[in-house]
């Protein structure tokens, strides 16, 4: 009989991680390199104006992190463009060992690449509704994905963890700090790779992975199947993110009002 897995462990494995997750999130919540949050489009049809101005006034009316239109938004707001745009890329990557059907199963691709999604996703609502301590956040993942209710005196771990948890997420963090280096931005497969450190980290928690929110019964029938398995993987995590939405802001509204 496998040993049981206590809130330490899985506080332990959950520090690094929203530790992780945070300057990628601030970076995409807060980065303006154009300029984009200041500038206010202009209605001129002046045909001086050069294509690069055209450009910057349409981002400028986009709402995407950095610009002026996201600065707007209120926690709502940003919350669902969270949700549609990371979640539509994290449901898409995980969904896609679905294209072996059932074999694939015989992996946990599909469900720590899940996990991890719903992890980023996560740490970027809380950040939205202003929560942003490790150990609010880390009680958040643990409530959500785990059904955990975690004190608050473990979820802060101590002093002495502190070391570990940086090198940890340091770890977790190297493809985007090359990325970061190399090109001066998170790249696609930065990205990607760092989605992945994240669920090989999730690993750790064994058969916890089994309580994390999952799609409907027919979804995941579907996914059993060889081709359309992705469809079906897909449809699954989408809908498993929404029921992490509702129960996110359920426990937000409960514990950090």
């Amino acid at each position: 009989m496998a040993e049981a897995i206590t809130d330490r462990h899985v506080v332990a494995v959950l520090r690094p991680i929203v530790r992780g997750t945070r300057p990628l999130l601030d970076a995409l919540r807060e980065s303006d390199p154009f300029g984009l949050r200041e500038r206010v489009p202009t209605t001129s049809d002046d045909v001086e104006r050069g294509l690069t101005d055209r450009v910057l006034d349409w981002a400028a009316t986009v709402h995407v992190p950095g610009t002026a239109a996201w600065a707007a938004m209120d926690a709502r707001e940003r919350s669902d463009w969270w949700i549609g745009r990371v979640g539509r890329f994290t449901a898409l990557l995980a969904a896609v060992p679905g294209i072996g059907g059932a074999l694939a199963r015989r992996l946990p691709v599909q469900d720590v690449l899940g996990l991890a999604g719903q992890g980023l996703l996560l740490c970027a609502i809380a950040g939205e509704h202003g929560v942003r301590t490790e150990a609010e956040q880390v009680q958040l993942l643990a409530a959500v994905l785990f059904g955990r209710e975690v004190p608050t005196g473990v979820a802060e771990g101590s002093a002495q963890s502190d070391p570990q948890t940086d090198a940890a997420a340091a770890d977790l963090t190297e493809d985007l700090a090359e990325s970061q280096r190399t090109h001066g931005r998170a790249t696609v497969p930065a990205l990607s790779r760092t989605l992945w450190r994240i669920g090989r980290a999730l690993w750790g928690l064994g058969q916890e992975l089994d309580k994390r929110p999952q799609g409907r019964r027919w979804q995941r029938a579907l996914g059993n199947l060889p081709v359309v398995g992705v469809l079906g993987n897909y449809l699954g995590e989408r809908s498993a993110l929404r029921r992490v939405v509702v129960e996110a802001e359920r426990w937000l509204a409960g514990n950090c009002t």
